[in-house]
């Protein structure tokens, strides 16, 4: 009787594991559909992206499919910096701990915030971004 007793907790973590890992399993198909109209996506625990064309759609993954979403246009963007902690990332080497931000700052001084858990992906949205803005840049001129 004591044994069942002490396996009984044990028992309600592999419960508690298992409906964790099927919630997350249900955002990442709602992400997988949702990403299907996009040229580039990213999904993680903080934030999906997606771009098409010169189009920015970001928003919070649920079960139900990504909720508080915003769309941004690439011709809408003054500056782009990637930022840890609040702080912009001037060297690639410089260390990724902490809070991990793309930045979108308009031209009508609104700012929006990018949440990213892997630096290295953040990095990589960065660069791409920043040779569309030049090919926009470039394509208008």
């Amino acid at each position: 009787m004591e044994r069942g007793l002490l396996w009984l907790p044990l028992l309600a973590v592999f419960i508690g594991l298992a409906w964790a890992g099927w919630h997350e399993y249900q955002k990442v198909q709602a992400y997988e559909a949702w990403a299907a109209q996009f040229d580039r996506s990213k999904y993680d625990i903080k934030a999906m992206l997606g771009q098409r064309g010169d189009d920015l759609t970001w928003g919070r993954p649920t079960r139900q499919g990504p909720i508080d979403l915003t769309t941004l246009s690439l011709q809408a963007i003054a500056d782009l910096r990637l930022e840890i902690n609040g702080q912009p990332v001037v060297d690639e080497t410089q260390p990724a701990k902490g809070k991990v931000e793309l930045a979108l700052a308009t031209a009508s001084g609104e700012t929006y915030r990018i949440p990213f858990t892997d630096s290295d992906l953040a990095l990589r949205w960065e660069k791409a971004l920043h040779q569309s803005l030049q090919a926009l840049k470039s394509a208008s001129a």
